[in-house]
């Protein structure tokens, strides 16, 4: 616990909306596209899930920090928000299970970020005009030149990052138990529970470089092909599209999850396009069309494939359709890919399956994979 008062901090969104606040974790600035984060728990896998790379998250819930950081729930190798924004952070940590404070870990991986700050405010404000770019500094309270700052840093819109958070070399999650599955699995900006689900269920997953090409994947003579979240836009994200049109085109069946479902709508001829705010939580409910089940689920995108909500679009790799509803906005969740005998071919969703700090009423999405490898071909490419 600190032993003075902390830094003065402001916080400055490019429409000029000003917040002042406290320096938490690292001191310094930094710039990203603000956004808000619903969930009351799981902020530790939050700041360390890929897809929030260059964005700066607004924690909803007053109170951030409560049970510390431990050293099992990170989803990848480090945090990767490009700042943190919270109204009350505990003053002491409370588990059996922390190592340390979140302040202190935010410090030691320079995480700049702000607290005191009147969250619901700043995420009403965000509903309103829509995600938009922002500065946090401890360093200046010169809103004025902190905003010039703002507004001349990179857009979200346009910008591949799947590149910069991805593996740089391929590594094994072995099977648990009795293997039977092998997968290739892109990383996009993966997180470490998406694996562990497959593995549970028999999987071998090999995880490959987003650069990785057809050859690659065919290289490890996969059962099936799987595509990661990740973060940016899916519109500047190419070779993987042409990837996964390839693997299509030879009948490998696929699964992707959240950017991996933006992917695959593309690959299917569909556009995609950003949300106001976007979605990000773990209480978003969505209607599976093939079960007619609603499940509560874990969200983190601000992109969406742009698709018809009824009837089949027919695709040079069989009958497409919408899958998967949000209930709140009608924004498309899934999709799906049939023969002409109707027989399921591929299959993404827009949210994470694998939630370890969320909702797990969507882990059946795995089960579905495995049932799709089971009833297709032999390995492609073996």
């Amino acid at each position: 616990m600190p032993l003075h008062a902390p830094a003065p901090a402001i916080l400055v969104l490019e429409d000029g909306r000003t917040f002042h606040g406290e320096a938490y974790g690292a001191p310094g600035e930094t710039f990203g596209e603000a956004v808000f984060n619903t969930g009351m728990t799981g902020y530790q896998e939050t700041l360390t899930d890929p897809s929030y790379h260059r964005q700066v998250v607004v924690m909803t819930a007053p109170h951030i920090g409560n049970t510390g950081v431990n050293d099992e729930d990170h989803e990848s190798r480090r945090i990767w928000v490009a700042g943190y924004v919270v109204r009350d952070p505990a003053r002491i940590p409370s588990s059996w299970r922390s190592v340390r404070s979140l302040d202190d870990e935010l410090r030691d991986q320079g995480i700049v970020g702000i607290s005191g700050v009147d969250t619901r405010a700043l995420t009403r404000h965000l509903r309103e005009r829509g995600a938009m770019r922002v500065g946090i500094s401890s360093t200046t309270t010169d809103a004025t030149a902190l905003l010039e700052r703002v507004r001349a840093s990179g857009e979200m819109a346009g910008t591949e990052l799947a590149s910069e958070v991805s593996t740089t070399e391929a590594y094994v999650v072995p099977a648990h138990g009795t293997k039977r599955f092998t997968v290739a699995a892109l990383d996009l900006g993966i997180k470490s529970m998406t694996p562990q689900r497959m593995a549970e269920r028999g999987i071998e997953v090999h995880v490959l470089p987003a650069t990785s090409t057809l050859d690659d994947v065919l290289a490890v003579a996969p059962d099936g092909l799987f595509y990661s979240n990740g973060p940016g836009d899916p519109a500047a994200t190419t070779d993987q599209v042409e990837l996964l049109q390839a693997a299509l085109e030879r009948g490998l069946p696929y699964f992707g999850i959240c950017f991996g479902n933006q992917l695959f709508g593309r690959a299917l001829g569909f556009g995609t396009y950003k949300l106001t705010y976007g979605h990000r939580g773990i209480n978003q409910p969505v209607l599976d069309r093939t079960t007619g089940k609603v499940e509560v689920t874990a969200h983190n995108h601000g992109f969406a494939v742009d698709a018809p909500l009824e009837g089949a679009t027919t695709t040079a790799y069989g009958e497409a359709s919408v899958s998967h509803v949000c209930l709140n906005d009608d924004v498309v969740e899934g999709l799906e890919l049939r023969d002409a005998a109707g027989a399921l071919k591929a299959f993404s969703v827009q949210y994470h399956p694998e939630a370890a700090a969320g909702p797990h009423d969507a882990a059946y999405l795995f089960d579905r994979f495995v049932d799709l490898m089971s009833a297709s071909t032999p390995k492609v490419g073996a």
